[in-house]
C-alpha cells in the first residue's frame, strides 16, 4: 500500500490550524494527534515523521527541507 505523506500531512495541518484545541493537544503530544487524525494504523516511527512534517508546516513553513530529508519513506523515491 502507497501512502502519500504530504497528502497526509497537509490534511492534518489543516485539521490542526482549523481547531485551536486540536492545536493545542499537537503540541503537547503530536504523535497521537496525528495517529488520530490519520485513521490509518502506522507504525510509531512513520507517525513521527509525519508529525514533524506538520509541526514543520505549523510552525515555520519548512516542509520542502523535512521531505528532502526522508527519502524513500512510504515507497515514494
Amino acid at each position: 500500500m502507497n501512502i502519500d505523506i504530504k497528502e497526509i500531512m497537509e490534511k492534518v495541518v489543516n485539521q490542526i490550524k482549523d481547531d485551536p484545541a486540536m492545536l493545542a493537544k499537537f503540541k503537547k503530544d503530536p504523535v497521537s494527534v496525528v495517529e488520530k487524525l490519520v485513521g490509518i494504523d502506522l507504525p510509531d516511527d512513520q507517525l513521527e515523521k509525519v508529525a514533524d512534517l506538520v509541526k514543520a508546516k505549523i510552525d515555520v513553513d519548512k516542509v520542502g527541507d523535512v521531505l528532502e530529508g526522508l527519502g524513500g519513506l512510504f515507497g515514494k523515491k
